[in-house]
């Protein structure tokens, strides 16, 4: 389980994160939506360890974010954190680097050179797997960015915006299939942001909405459907984005003028 205590975070006098707690359950695909500037970025980065809050604390299976150096050095193993522009180096190859972070987290060597492969094939890599990254798109270096998350084996995989950056189609669909049956079949937990939620209604289990630095909503999907009468989608956009329909609504008054 990953815990959230009372954790504030702020930049200078600014609160960007105001006293939240959370519980995400073990083997819940759990996403975090909002308008952007709301706090869902320093969210992901207080539960990567990036970020040591002002109050309060996370723990990853009972032991608390940056407490030790022991601790953070476990919750390493178990837990990824990829940023949404994650640093890569552009010298080296797809491969070379899907490699050097298996080994970072011990992963059998057989099984990396395996996966590492699998991984190029899923995300249409192949091709371009023994060149240099700086010859990559930026669809593509976010492709070779998410197989480095995937190859690190973590049972908790924390996922700041990873349908964005130029991820096509083909991407983002492999992308939700494979975060799907990694929490159905291999239990692991994942905890993902968007500020869109058409990308990630069909991905996650659980929502949690952030507004003003603060949880709106934290619910399974099934219980805000059962709480939804003109659909889910209309409930979310209602929810995170009312000045946005008013908006939109006062833009057409003015067509009528």
């Amino acid at each position: 389980m990953i815990r959230i205590a009372g954790v504030t975070q702020h930049y200078g006098i600014k609160p960007i994160l105001k006293n939240i707690s959370l519980e995400i359950p073990s083997a819940s695909r759990t996403a975090v939506i909002g308008p952007n500037g709301m706090g869902k970025t320093t969210l992901l980065s207080v539960l990567g360890g990036v970020l040591q809050p002002q109050q309060g604390f996370v723990e990853i299976d009972g032991l608390q974010r940056r407490s030790s150096v022991e601790n953070e050095l476990e919750i390493r193993r178990r837990a990824v954190f990829l940023p949404d522009r994650c640093f890569l180096p552009k010298n080296r190859t797809g491969r070379e680097f899907l490699l050097g972070v298996g080994r970072l987290y011990q992963v059998d060597e057989q099984r990396l050179i395996d996966h590492s492969q699998r991984l190029l094939d899923l995300f249409s890599l192949t091709e371009l797997g023994d060149s240099p990254i700086r010859n990559y798109s930026a669809g593509q270096q976010k492709k070779i960015s998410l197989c480095s998350a995937l190859i690190t084996d973590a049972r908790y995989l924390l996922l700041d915006e990873p349908f964005s950056g130029g991820l096509d189609p083909a991407g983002i669909l492999a992308l939700r299939h494979v975060l799907e049956r990694f929490a159905r079949e291999q239990q692991r937990t994942i905890v993902l942001t968007s500020p869109v939620p058409e990308l990630v209604m069909e991905t996650a289990d659980r929502l949690v909405v952030i507004q003003h630095g603060r949880v709106s909503i934290d619910a399974t999907i099934d219980e805000l459907k059962a709480k939804s009468t003109g659909g889910l989608k209309d409930l979310l956009h209602q929810v995170v984005f009312p000045e946005t329909l008013e908006n939109v609504e006062r833009y057409f008054a003015g067509e009528s003028r």
